[in-house]
């Protein structure tokens, strides 16, 4: 399927960088006026295909709509765009690689794996822009693949010459190495590597074997020297002695020079079949399908059914093949008869096949070309703590007299969160601590406090979702270390995954218990937390306390019919709040001509939020979205969103919180929590918004909104037809990054 171009786009990633007049950018202040900065614009490849919308189309036609899988290839064009700027620091483009590729291979896994179990099953269901799963599979397989051949090029012919000139990491191929250098990798290949390798032919008595997932394999071609009969053989590269070699010259000229590991495997590949001939060897890669069905409600164990899935998950069918470009076809036609595969699932790649080893070359030891390091300033109350010991007040005096609003990674987690659940470890007066753990690091210290907290006699209750996509495997075990500790562990429930982002702690207090509650964005997770944008509400607020009091009761044991006052849960009524927080901004435009919504998101594809955005619009409400990822909602139609404005945000930080603003008539409402606009969140997940009452917690909000809104150097808009163009201040105008503002004003108050 490579070699494949999509009409109206660029047959390279460079060509597509251009400069192509003035953006229409609206920047809503605190009242919701909106003012148009000058500057140009960066236009990208598009995946999105938009049709032509029918005069008088009801909110339900597919013309209304792009296409949710193509609109998370145009993020991905987004995200490598991070990696052809040249304002990127080196390095850091290098990583962007790396992430492109992992984000291509999460694509084929959950989302062509998705819609190929579709197709096999007959599926004739269409999607909201009104395509089958066999007419989507056919669309996504060629602009995925443009995006694969250009993520290569971008690689092989910019990066890697970059990297030589600049820094002097110098990637080489095996032919270039001189004899001395050679002969030092031959040494190395006897002593390290040929032990480990095992070879495995395929004929009659000996069958095609098994290959593991996103495994680096070659594909080898012998013959034999006495009948001159070809035979087949596939040998695994190994993982556990690194994919880059470091080779040495005889001479220090200060650089650094790396091979790609089977690039020496390949030479030396003859020493495994002694009295056969190599006739080719040709590297390759597979993907397999994530997206395996489970059927919960005939669950006796979801613990056993989830690891029995990981199992199955290994084996599951091929949906992607990459292999070396010029492959000859009878090499090409054995491993798609084994693998199952048609011409549409294979990618020719004319360069190094995975992408993702690139994370290596970019953790490479020069500053001067990565991102400065950023170090997360602790912020009051906590701050407060640290710089003065003899205060006579402890962190839970502190929480009483405000609420506290963090912001990560600008501000600390591990000084502000972890630093919340360390405290209730060892406060005496703590009787219990209950938490939602979606994600963790390896070696959590979340994880060592809870047990910690359990040792010393507290209740301890922790709900580990054990369906979060990739981490079944960790949660499992997590779980289960928990349990051994004495935690009260559940592990989901049946139907519904546990996203929310929740902390309850319980703490007897002078007249009676108290509770002081986390609700964040984002995991408790302490390494994305240094990476990704995420906000967190800590409270004392007695009425979200009993909030999550109910919410815990009912996800641990049997309470579905909990009453709520504050606190907004998914699927039971957050999407009708959603619904009626629109409806009530439709009416303030009808009355007061001040209709105003501001959301920022990670996506957004539930077609039934969708069309009442799409009414709040016809009726004059203005809306801005940011939205990292895909959006199915196609701004600037007129007649439909011409009130409606999109900006995608990317850079150094993964921007993760989810932020909803609604004017009210200038009594703003604002919610944060765990839930994106999608139907796999507001109707398929457990999901938490909660209400930012405090007027100076409120005003940060709008001020975080208005800074993403402003931005010129980090921000792509995007238009009706599904163009994103990147924001430029040019002339005199000033360059807003978010990023860095965010970071200076975290600087500012560190002072």
């Amino acid at each position: 399927m490579a070699n494949t171009v999509l009409n109206d786009r660029p047959e390279t990633l460079s060509e597509s960088i251009q400069e192509n007049g003035k953006p229409d950018v609206d920047q809503p202040n605190e009242q919701g006026s909106t003012k148009q900065p000058e500057g140009v614009e960066s236009a990208l490849p598009r995946a999105v295909i938009p049709q032509d919308v029918p005069e008088d189309a009801d909110l339900t036609h597919p013309a209304l709509y792009f296409n949710r899988e193509l609109s998370w290839i145009d993020f991905n064009w987004r995200v490598l765009h991070l990696a052809v700027d040249e304002r990127t620091p080196l390095l850091e483009r290098v990583r962007f690689v790396a992430i492109t590729a992992s984000n291509l291979d999460e694509f084929c896994q959950k989302r062509v794996g998705g819609l190929k179990r579709q197709e096999a099953a007959g599926v004739q269901d269409l999607s909201p822009d009104g395509r089958t799963p066999s007419g989507q599979l056919a669309i996504i397989s060629k602009a995925s693949g443009v995006m694969h051949q250009a993520l290569t090029a971008l690689w092989e012919n910019v990066l890697k010459s970059a990297l030589a000139e600049q820094i002097g990491v110098v990637i080489c191929d095996y032919d270039d190495l001189d004899e001395p250098q050679q002969q030092q990798l031959y040494e190395y290949f006897q002593n390290q590597i040929y032990p480990i390798l095992t070879p495995l032919a395929v004929d009659p008595g000996r069958p095609f074997p098994f290959i593991s997932n996103l495994s680096l394999s070659l594909a080898i071609v012998l013959q034999d020297r006495k009948n001159h009969k070809k035979h087949f053989a596939r040998l695994k590269i190994p993982t556990n002695l690194g994919r880059w070699l470091p080779i040495k010259k005889e001479s220090d000229d200060g650089k650094k020079y790396f091979l790609p590991i089977e690039q020496l495997i390949t030479h030396h590949v003859r020493d495994l079949f002694p009295g056969m001939d190599i006739v080719s060897v040709h590297p390759f890669r597979i993907t397999r399908n994530a997206d395996l069905r489970r059927d919960e409600e005939e669950a006796t164990d979801l613990l056993f059914m989830i690891s029995k899935e990981l199992r199955a998950r290994r084996f599951a069918a091929v949906v992607r093949l990459e292999i070396a470009a010029g492959a000859p076809a009878i090499v090409r036609d054995w491993l798609m008869e084994e693998l199952e595969l048609s011409s549409d699932d294979i990618y020719d790649v004319e360069g190094l096949i995975d992408l993702t080893s690139c994370h290596t070359i970019a953790n490479l030891d020069f500053p001067e070309f990565q991102y400065v390091p950023w170090e997360p300033i602790i912020p009051a109350p906590f701050s407060q703590l640290e710089n003065d010991r003899e205060l006579d007040v402890n962190l839970f005096d502190l929480i009483k007299q405000s609420d506290v609003l963090v912001h990560h990674p600008y501000e600390s987690f591990a000084g502000t969160v972890q630093r919340l659940i360390e405290e209730a470890v060892d406060d005496e007066k703590v009787l219990a601590i209950k938490q939602t753990l979606y994600r963790t690091s390896d070696e959590s210290p979340i994880i060592k406090a809870l047990v910690k907290a359990a040792e010393k006699g507290k209740q301890v209750a922790v709900l580990v979702e054990v369906k979060a996509r990739f981490d079944e495997a960790n949660n499992i075990e997590w779980g289960q270390m928990l349990e051994q500790a004495g935690v009260h562990v559940a592990y989901g429930l049946v139907g519904l995954k546990i996203h929310a982002k929740a902390t309850l702690i319980i703490r007897q207090e002078e007249d009676g218990p108290k509770t002081y509650c986390h609700i964040g964005t984002g995991n408790y997770h302490s390494k994305t937390a240094r990476l990704y944008t995420d906000l967190g509400l800590i409270t004392s607020d007695p009425v979200i306390g009993r909030d999550l009091v109910n919410l815990f009761h009912y996800l641990t044991g049997y309470a579905p019919e909990q009453p709520y006052k504050k606190a907004i849960i998914a699927p039971r009524d957050m999407r009708d709040h959603i619904n009626k927080c629109i409806q009530q901004e439709i009416e303030c435009q009808k009355q007061y001509n001040n209709g105003r919504i501001i959301a920022k998101m990670n996506a957004l594809d539930d077609v039934r939020v969708i069309r009442e955005l799409y009414q709040a619009s016809q009726a004059g409400v203005q809306i801005d979205l940011i939205i990292r990822g895909h959006s199915r909602l196609r701004p600037a139609l007129p007649g439909y969103s011409e009130n409606i404005r999109i900006i995608s945000i990317l850079g150094r930080f993964l921007e993760h919180d989810r932020i909803f603003y609604f004017h009210n008539n200038n009594q703003p409402i604002t919610l944060i929590g765990s839930a994106d606009w999608r139907n796999r969140n507001l109707s398929e997940r457990v999901e938490l918004f909660v209400p930012v009452e405090d007027a100076n917690l409120q005003k940060r909000l709008i001020q975080l909104l208005n800074t993403a809104l402003s931005d010129n150097r980090l921000a792509w808009k995007l238009d009706s037809n599904g163009q994103y163009t990147l924001r430029r201040a040019t002339g005199t105008r000033t360059e807003y990054n978010m990023h860095k503002i965010l970071m200076d004003q975290a600087n500012d108050s560190r002072r």
